[in-house]
């Protein structure tokens, strides 16, 4: 997971960024930093605007109001930064035509730290076979096939637009532990748009929740833990009404209730235990709980 010292090298800043498409207001006001050397994922409902904010970030769209800067650098005034930045779309219908060793060798030609040896390397590790053209591989290796061309350009910068899609479990899980290791091993800094929440949470160390074009939420993993707590609890008739107020209610059961805490948690805990549950114990925190409580009941994903 993340480093403190990370964020003291940042990499990547958007500030202040909007765009509008048509008459629809896509982005709005959008503020982040990337430090060196992390995952950042970025979730939101259908539509809620992170493919368009990834392509802000690669100038595919230009922003209407605010910029983009890559080691202090605005990407606009500067086209030059975008160099060491990869951008992989959850499409790849774009080169299903294409031979793969045509493929190879047009990235080849336009990026110049291109590594044909770990191209294949990764090919090995992935079982990927070498079709003659990208049209014959299945979604998910199409998909799989990307992500290999983009690490084997040795970029600085890696951003992934639902990565994991089409892919089997066994794929998605040696995918995970790949990126974890070229994040640690080479320092690349990953930014990931997905509805995955269950994935994220062992991957990434600062979470951009994306809401109708804003950034609702960020938060940083390592810090969740030690500011909110799930609890289950259980009353002989029902939850005193002092806590209602203090504690998100996940789910009711009967006399059962999960709660998820936020604040002061020892202070929290001891009014709790003043209220003499039948039972009381903590659970595990997931992202979904979180995101839930945090948006009013409304789900991130679809």
């Amino acid at each position: 997971m993340l480093l403190q010292s990370a964020w003291g090298k940042v990499m990547i800043q958007v500030q202040n960024v909007s765009k509008t498409i048509g008459q629809q207001q896509v982005l709005t006001d959008v503020t982040f930093t990337v430090g060196k050397g992390t995952i950042t994922g970025i979730v939101g409902r259908n539509g809620a605007g992170k493919t368009t904010l990834l392509r802000t970030m690669v100038t595919i769209v230009d922003p209407d109001q605010g910029t983009i800067s890559v080691n202090g650098k605005d990407v606009l005034a500067h086209p030059e930064t975008k160099g060491p930045i990869m951008y992989v779309e959850d499409s790849v219908e774009a080169l299903k035509n294409y031979s793969v060793s045509g493929i190879v060798s047009l990235y080849a030609d336009i990026y110049p730290k291109f590594d044909h040896a770990y191209f294949q390397e990764l090919m090995d590790r992935f079982q990927m076979t070498r079709a003659k053209k990208v049209k014959q591989y299945s979604k998910g290796r199409k998909a799989l096939f990307s992500l290999i061309l983009a690490f084997a350009t040795k970029p600085q910068y890696v951003l992934l637009d639902e990565p994991t899609d089409g892919l089997d479990v066994i794929a998605k899980k040696e995918l995970m532990r790949f990126m974890l290791y070229e994040v640690a091993k080479e320092e690349i800094s990953i930014i990931i748009a997905t509805h995955r929440l269950d994935e994220l949470e062992s991957l990434a160390d600062q979470l951009l929740v994306i809401k109708e074009g804003e950034i609702a939420e960020t938060f940083l993993l390592d810090d969740l833990r030690d500011t909110y707590k799930k609890w289950q609890v259980v009353y002989r008739e029902k939850m005193p009404d002092s806590l209602w107020d203090q504690l998100y209610i996940l789910q009711q059961s009967g006399r059962a209730y999960t709660c998820l805490a936020v604040g002061n948690l020892q202070e929290l805990e001891t009014e709790l235990q003043k209220t003499d549950p039948l039972l009381y114990e903590e659970l595990p925190l997931t992202l979904e709980d979180l995101f839930v409580a945090k948006l009013g009941g409304e789900e991130i994903a679809e």
